[in-house]
């Protein structure tokens, strides 16, 4: 979704982080210091009207994979705002989150996912799932057919870890940018 404080002709674009059934629509914005709609955005009271356009883009799922596929939702940062809106969307998915992080202080909502489901990756600190980048939690990882890859968030994430997951096997109908 295209979203930004109403008037001004600026915005940024954001994933849905709440569920198809909610009857809420909500994001996952980090407030950006500097930043031209965050720190806008955090300002606005309640109820104040923005502006608001899209969605675009199909990074959905296949309604015919949903009860077929495991899912791999690969993401860095507020990357992981779609992944969140497709648990609460489809609470019998097959699924394990995998995000990468700097620090353990940026994980987003923990109560909202299975412990068993979601491995952080932190590169800056230790106390982590994984010491590390999410590439490195890919190095270790086998590939199988129904399996089905979701990357969101950093650039250099999402290329690295497509050209590891086609290294490994995974063919470009299993991946998902």
């Amino acid at each position: 979704m295209n979203l930004g404080v109403k008037g001004t002709g600026i915005n940024r674009e954001y994933s849905t982080y709440s569920g198809k059934d909610d009857p809420y629509i909500e994001f996952l914005i980090k407030d950006v210091s500097g930043g031209l709609v965050s720190p806008a955005l955090r300002k606005l009271a309640i109820g104040t009207e923005v502006d608001m356009h899209g969605p675009y883009g199909s990074f959905t799922l296949d309604p015919e994979k949903i009860n077929t596929s495991s899912y791999f939702f690969l993401g860095t940062g507020t990357g992981i705002a779609p992944y969140h809106s497709y648990i609460r969307s489809f609470p019998n998915l097959n699924y394990q989150v995998i995000v990468g992080i700097r620090y353990n202080s940026e994980r987003y909502d923990q109560q909202d996912y299975e412990s068993s489901r979601i491995t952080y990756c932190v590169s800056r600190e230790k106390g982590a799932d994984l010491q590390g980048r999410i590439t490195d939690y890919l190095k270790n990882f086998k590939v199988i057919p129904n399996h089905m890859f979701y990357l969101c968030g950093n650039n250099h994430m999402i290329n690295d870890s497509y050209e590891l997951l086609r290294e490994k096997g995974a063919s470009g109908h299993q991946i998902f940018t």
